[in-house]
């Protein structure tokens, strides 16, 4: 094997060495939560998406995070946060959900290097939805993953009773 090709596979022996011990998960922020009926803005690198990103007017990714709500459930906001929970629990890969009165947090790791992204939403019933917000607290790149993620997790929800 040449040096470089040893190399490339010791640094990716060692990669998934750190994931397997959590050194890719980050810590959860400190200012998580709802904020005057606020979610935390949406990164100011391309790692997340918000369904807030109008209420924070100016914001240097307003363009890539912009994502749609969820429509809340005929049943309301503690139905909707039902089939939300089912929803995320379907989708796999996510842990630590935490609910609250109209509001829920969840972790979502990724699957080979165990990157952790913070899940958030929050009931609007005003607006009769359910704003969100998903970020990577590592990195400055998500390639997309919590859109992907948000869309797949939209669909399991929307197809919840």
């Amino acid at each position: 094997m040449k040096r470089s090709a040893m190399w490339t596979v010791g640094v990716l022996v060692l990669a998934l060495g750190a994931a397997q011990l959590g050194a890719l998960e980050g810590q959860p922020p400190a200012d998580l939560g709802l904020n005057n009926g606020l979610l935390k803005p949406p990164s100011v690198t391309r790692n997340s998406v918000s369904s807030q990103t109008d209420r924070h007017p100016g914001h240097p990714q307003a363009d890539y995070a912009r994502i749609d709500p969820l429509p809340l459930k005929p049943g309301g906001a503690d139905a909707s946060l039902d089939a939300l929970t089912a929803a995320l629990q379907q989708l796999g890969g996510v842990r630590n959900l935490t609910r609250q009165a109209g509001y829920l947090r969840a972790e979502a790791r990724t699957p080979w290097l165990g990157f952790v992204d913070d899940l958030e939403f929050a009931v609007d019933a005003q607006r009769g939805v359910i704003d969100l917000r998903s970020a990577s607290r590592l990195g400055s790149e998500d390639f997309g993953t919590n859109r992907k993620r948000i869309e797949a997790l939209r669909a399991l929800y929307l197809q919840q009773p």
